[in-house]
This record gives structure tokens, sequence and C-alpha cells, in this order.
């Protein structure tokens, strides 16, 4: 097993190699103490004062040091905390294994630093903590309850400029977005982005994967938006067989085919003037692919079997889980309709990247369990247990919010008391998709694994990836892959070769051999 320590670097610390008569500073009395086979050290201090300390500390221990420093507004500031602590136990987690014993120092740096590690232990990263004073000397820090924390990024990092200018001008309530239970800046975003678009007539492309929430999302836009009358026409495309599909949108001329002995609307002509949703789009075929593109050029259906046009005016709000791009790529899907259907795009994020929201929504979601089977016989209104609840928070729910409400209900199901423990959440929990040969996690052992190789490769791939997304921006780039300042991102870059030549379309490629 490898036993990993983690903590900041404290003044204490920094004064220690000066001022022995005081004693070696908390981390100083650790490494003497405890053996350790990695020491990971944060630090907002500057390089000058950190660097004497490290070779001091180097000659007091045999274990290698490793130095990870971060940029904070304030030491006492919970978000930029937060992020930095995550990213370099994010880090360490991936290189050691969850079979690592990870150890957090609590003395070194300041309360909310300490604050951070024990939600830290006590949630996403299991650990142990210490502390030590030169009179106790080190010992493990008694947390003596089960802390079920859920980290609240919104309230405590810096203000959002970008979310500050989305919203500039809207008004302070929005009831018709109540329903989507949010606090993270992701979904901020996302809300923000809707509410702008929600009183516009142009279409609207929402993308996600599945359970993440798009038919809500839409409905609530329909809802805000000045077609609110009646509610939206809802079509989900890829429930129409393939034959039928033509038919179905456009509607169809009596004795137009076999079984047509009246004529019929379609969605659209019901659809008129109010909203037509247009659930999983990426799968309609190609055929009707071509005549929705020329409804919303000419804003006019053509019955089957007829050839009189009829003028509709349908506000188009689309949904797909697949990428409508690599669709494109494929073949699959036409680029003039993307391009069409795209005016505005808003992309929800999978619930794993919604920080903050996870407990917010587990509550909620129990809620709505305890709603729908109050009035089954015999039905007991549940609550969590503390270490239920923890077993949720840890969970990356691939599945998304479905998946997690799902989860509740069969946990309410095996729960003969009121209480839901960990284990009626263990049994609940749906077991995890086998992985397929070519998953990185589930390459075989031998047959010329490397595993260094194969950590660089997939670090390339996401810094590439993030320098893209990032228009070459490389602070925007640390952020999208959790690391916690640019200098760390450009070490990346030389770490693992990955030349960068300034913003814009070719500014980087890798340097592998």
């Amino acid at each position: 097993m490898n036993r990993a320590l983690v903590c900041w670097i404290g003044k204490a610390d920094l004064r220690a190699p000066d001022d022995q008569d005081r004693g070696l500073g908390p981390i100083g009395q650790a490494v003497a103490v405890r053996p350790f086979d990695t020491i990971h050290l944060l630090s907002d201090h500057p390089k000058e004062l950190v660097a004497p300390y490290l070779r001091w500390l180097q000659a007091r221990t045999p274990t290698s040091l490793t130095l990870h420093p971060v940029r904070l507004s304030s030491p006492t500031h919970f978000g930029d905390i937060y992020r930095a602590a995550v990213a370099v136990v994010s880090d360490v987690w991936l290189r050691l294994g969850p079979a690592s014993a990870l150890t957090y120092h609590l003395s070194p740096g300041t309360p909310a630093m300490a604050a951070v590690w024990i939600i830290l232990a006590k949630t996403r990263f299991p650990g142990e903590l210490i502390e030590s004073s030169p009179e106790a000397g080190v010992q493990t820090a008694s947390v003596p309850f089960d802390i079920s924390a859920d980290f609240l990024p919104d309230l405590l990092r810096k203000p959002d400029e970008e979310l500050k200018r989305l919203s500039a001008g809207l008004p302070p309530e929005a009831p018709e977005f109540a329903d989507i239970l949010h606090r993270s800046v992701e979904m901020k975003r996302v809300v923000a982005k809707a509410r702008r678009v929600a009183p516009r007539s142009v279409p609207v492309l929402i993308e996600g994967e599945s359970g993440t929430g798009k038919e809500l999302l839409a409905r609530a836009i329909h809802a805000a938006s000045p077609r609110r009358a009646k509610g939206p026409v809802v079509v989900n495309c890829g429930a129409i067989p393939a034959e039928l599909v033509e038919a179905e949108l456009f509607g169809h001329k009596k004795g137009a085919f076999t079984g047509a002995s009246e004529a019929r609307k379609g969605y659209f002509e019901a659809a008129d003037g109010n909203t037509l949703f247009l659930d999983e789009i990426g799968e309609l075929p190609l055929r009707a692919q071509v005549k929705l593109l020329r409804v919303l050029q000419e804003g006019e259906i053509v019955r089957v079997g007829s050839s009189d046009p009829i003028r509709v005016d349908v506000r188009i709000i689309a949904a797909t889980n697949r990428n409508l791009m690599e669709e494109v790529a494929a073949g699959r899907f036409r680029l003039d309709l993307y391009y069409r259907l795209a005016v505005a795009i808003l992309r929800l994020p999978p619930l794993c990247g919604r920080e903050g929201d996870l407990g917010l929504l587990v509550d909620r979601l129990l809620d709505q369990v305890n709603q729908e089977s109050a009035t089954e016989p015999g039905y007991q209104k549940k609550e969590l247990s503390a270490a239920a609840r923890n077993l949720l928070l840890q969970q990356r729910w691939p599945g998304n919010v479905r998946e997690l409400l799902n989860t509740l209900r069969r946990a309410a199901i095996w729960c003969s008391e009121a209480a839901i423990t960990k284990e009626d959440v263990q049994d609940a929990l749906l077991p995890a998709p086998a992985r397929r040969s070519d998953d990185v996690l589930g390459k075989p052992l031998g047959e010329g694994l490397e595993l260094p190789e194969l950590l660089a490769s997939v670090a390339r791939h996401y810094l590439e990836r993030s320098l893209a997304e990032a228009h070459g921006n490389k602070t925007k780039a640390a952020e999208l892959v959790g690391l916690p300042s640019y200098q760390t991102f450009t070490n990346w870059l030389e770490r693992y070769g990955v030349a960068f030549a300034g913003a814009g379309k070719g500014s980087f490629k890798s340097r592998r051999a």
C-alpha cells in the first residue's frame, strides 16, 4: 500500500530551518516519526522562501518531496483552497490508485485549509487526519462525527465574470426555471443562457448525456417564452419508426399510403403558434432531415401525398445525447441542418461535472420519492443516514440525475426502517458497466503494457483537448483539466512534451517520437 502525506506548507514550517529551538515545524515533526512513500506539499508562498525549506526538509527524510505551487487570492479563500486541494489530491489518487493510504496534515496552514482537508478526508478522498505540536507531538486528529459535506463553490469562489455578463439585465426571479435544481456555477451559466434565449423565437439545441434533464430545460424555456399559453408539443424522434417519420412530423393526405384512411395533421401543424420539442433529434433518418431543413428555411410543410405547402409558425427546441458534429463527420447528420438548429446551443454538464449540486439533488429527489410513495400501503417516510448520504456523494453517477433518482427509489424499497442505511444504498446501486477491452482502465496486464506511456498518453490527450477548447488560453485550459494555476499547466505541457506556440488554431502539437 502506498502511503502519501498531503499538506500545505505553513509559516511555522518555513521558520523551522532558522529557528530549530522552537521545533521542526508541523511537517518536519510528521516526517520524523511517520513513514511515507510520497510527500506532496502545497504552497502559495514565494518560491524563494520555499526552496531553502525544501532543501532542509529533504535532508531529513529519504522520501521524495513533490512541491505543488498554487496561486490563492487569499489563504482563507475557501473556493481557491478547495480547487487547489482537489487538483493535487486527484493527481495523487490517480498516480497511486484507490488502494493508497492518504494522510492529511491539519496543522500547517490556515484554518480554512484544515477545514478543506477534513471535507475531502470524510467524503471524496477518504484518509487519515493528523495534527502536531511541539508539546504533544504527532497524533491522529479525532473527528468524532460522520461529516456529510458537499462544497458550495458558487458561494465561496470569486464572482464569475461570464455569469455576471450573462445575467445582466435579467429579472432576479425566474419561476419557470425553479424546477431546475442547482447551485453550481456550471449550471448557473446554462440557466442564464436559457433565460436569455427563452423570449426569442430562434431554434435552440440542447446537448447533454442521457439523464441530465434536457426535456426539463426545454419545458422551462417554453414556459418563459411568449408561446407559453399552451404546453409544448413533445416528440421523441427515436421512438418513431423510420417509415413513419415524415407522416408523423408533417402529416399525410388521405390515401397517401396503405392505411391512410383519412387526412391527418402532423406534429408541425399541431404545434403551429407553439413550441415543438424534438427530443433525440440525432435519431432522425437523413430523408426526414432534408424535409426538416426545408421547414426551418421556408416556414412551411408539405403533407405526405400532397404538393400543397402549408404555412406554420413553430419554434424548434431540439435535444440530443449524441455529438452532432461527430454524426455529421460520419455522414449520419446533415451539416446544413445542424447549422440551422444550432442558433442557440446549450450544453448540459453531466452530474459529476456539477460541483456542489449533488447533495442538493439528493435531498430534493428523496423528497420526490417520499411524495410519490406516500399513498402506497405501509410506506414510511424515508430519511438518509449520514453514512448513506456520504456513499451517494462518492458515486460518479454515469446515468446522471435519472440514475440518482432511481437509486433512491430502490433504496427506499429495500429499506424497512425510517432511515436509509449505507447497506440499503449499496444494495440499490447498479453495477458499473463492463469496461471495453480498449478502455484505458481495462487493458490486460502484460502483453506490452507500459504504464508510464499509458499515463502520458492520457495526459497529452486532455492537455491538447483543453488547449483546443480554450483557444490557446492556458489559464482557461488549466481550469478545464482541474489544474490549480497557469504555471502548473505549463509544467504539465513541458513534462508530457506538448509544444505550445500561442493562441489560435494549430498553436500546439505533441512532441512525440
